[in-house]
């Protein structure tokens, strides 16, 4: 084994050659470590509406808890609840799980958007509320009685439909 001497303020210091090059790899690595990262630098939420029911964004909200959570406070916003909510009866009723102009996202999606004549959802929402909305509402037949209670008691301080005055 080869011992290198090195004197370090007037003191002599011995180490091994195999000892440094491990210093220098370390060095090399950590250097290389501060390459450029790769980053999406893309748009995170959607611009565009669903292509089809097999949008591989569908899955970013329909199976994304905080996501389906977040298009029920829109449900409630927007007093969706008042012809489309539990209580409603008919076709109107979402949690039935019988959709009148299908049940793909893409068609439910274009059933908010589009059907709802002076109301223009497509031109007032934003697209991405509209892809929540579009999963909360996929998403209401699974709903329980308990899981609707407690969307109720935690939406109680939220504001609601027309009774919604704006920022306060």
């Amino acid at each position: 084994m080869l011992i290198m001497t090195a004197s370090v303020r007037g003191t002599e210091r011995r180490t091994s050659i195999g000892a440094n090059l491990a210093v220098a790899c370390l060095i090399a690595l950590a250097c290389a470590g501060c390459s450029q990262e790769a980053r999406n630098v893309g748009p995170t939420v959607p611009q565009t509406r669903p292509r089809d029911g097999a949008d591989p964004r569908i899955a970013l909200y329909q199976a994304n808890v905080d996501q389906v959570a977040q298009g029920g406070r829109y449900f409630a916003w927007y007093g969706c609840q008042a012809c489309h909510g539990e209580s409603a009866t008919g076709v109107r009723n979402l949690a039935d799980g019988q959709w009148r102009h299908g049940g793909d996202f893409d068609q439910v999606f274009a059933s908010i958007a589009d059907r709802h004549g002076a109301l223009r959802y497509a031109v007032r929402v934003p697209p991405e509320q509209l892809w929540q909305l579009t999963a909360y509402a996929r998403d209401l037949p699974l709903h329980t009685p308990e899981k609707l209670h407690r969307q109720a008691v935690d939406q109680r301080a939220e504001p609601v439909g027309n009774s919604w005055s704006g920022p306060q």
